[in-house]
């Protein structure tokens, strides 16, 4: 026994010399220097990207947009922030003027007052964010609203008005701005979407819906055009803190006003939106931005629907017990 024990520890002492005689250590070192080299100039490639960068936030007042002003403000882009009530929109100029939290060089901040639900309203917003600094290095899509309801009692005017915010109003803004990105060969088209542009879960079917066809069109849209030299990044965040279900809109188009227990447990805005700043220096194409499960359904879909629509059922039938719908 004591013979075996010594030759085990024999080829441990020869195995150990081996790694630090050899390259395997200089080598392991050289290539963790590498990996942290790629990701410095990453990071000051992300930086440089984003100072001085024309940015346009839609639903710049409130929750993640306008979380995503002060990172984007502490950045040094130069802003442009669009949203319906414009006193909201110049308390948010003010205060992040007032802000001298940062190293970098800053913008004053313009603002563009428009609803992105009206088409009309959609062209001349356009125009009138050209005119703010000749024009836009990113579009960030972000305004939108959320649902709860059943599909049966869900009216299709409704479900419109969902797709008007979530979908359509975005689209119009894109294809109104897309010309002058073409022509300087230059510009970022980001979509604000969710996790559920990807999976669909019970009661959020307008919302859900919404966000696929958000999904669908930009992804389209990133290979039309790669042709001209612009980059669409599709961001999928998983529940956020905000007032996001609060503001949703129910089955008769009347407010929801209630926070839900997974939204109150959601992550922070601030976060998620530096998460958005980072993904965007990057200049990411697809990103999903929640928990371990929510990024595991969406494989489960993928990989065994029939286990995800068992549980979606399930889930489902729990929701209705506990809300009696």
């Amino acid at each position: 026994m004591a013979s075996q024990g010594s030759r085990k520890n024999l080829l441990k002492v020869r195995a150990m010399d081996f790694i630090t005689s050899t390259a395997i250590l200089p080598l392991l070192f050289g290539c963790l220097g590498v990996f942290g080299l790629f990701r410095l100039l990453q990071w000051v490639r992300g930086k440089a990207y984003l100072r001085n960068a024309v940015v346009v936030i839609t639903g710049a007042t409130s929750g993640l947009g306008r979380e995503c002003a002060k990172v984007f403000y502490a950045a040094g882009a130069k802003l442009v922030l669009c949203g319906r009530n414009r006193e909201a929109l110049e308390e948010l100029i003010r205060e992040l003027t007032a802000s001298h939290a940062t190293k970098v060089q800053t913008h004053k901040p313009y603002m563009v007052t428009f609803d992105l639900t009206d088409p009309g309203a959609i062209v001349a917003a356009a125009a009138e964010i050209l005119q703010c600094f000749g024009f836009v290095d990113i579009l960030v899509n972000n305004a939108g609203i959320s649902y709860r309801g059943t599909v049966m009692d869900t009216t299709v005017d409704v479900d419109k008005r969902i797709m008007e915010t979530n979908y359509f109003g975005p689209v119009a803004l894109t294809k109104a701005l897309l010309p002058s990105m073409i022509k300087r060969r230059q510009g970022h088209i980001v979509a604000i979407s969710s996790i559920q542009g990807k999976i669909s879960i019970p009661f959020r079917s307008a919302y859900a819906a919404s966000k696929h066809a958000t999904q669908a069109f930009f992804d389209c849209l990133r290979a039309e055009m790669e042709q001209y030299e612009i980059e669409v990044t599709v961001i999928s965040p998983g529940y956020i803190h905000t007032n996001l279900s609060i503001n949703a809109i129910t089955a008769d188009g009347s407010r929801y006003g209630v926070m839900d227990k997974t939204t109150a447990q959601g992550r922070s805005p601030v976060e998620v939106a530096q998460d958005i700043l980072a993904a965007v220096g990057k200049k990411k194409k697809d990103v999903i931005l929640a928990d371990v499960l929510p990024s595991l359904a969406i494989y489960l879909r993928t990989l065994a629907p029939g286990l995800f629509f068992s549980l979606m059922a399930s889930r489902a039938r729990k929701e209705r017990k506990s809300k009696n719908v």
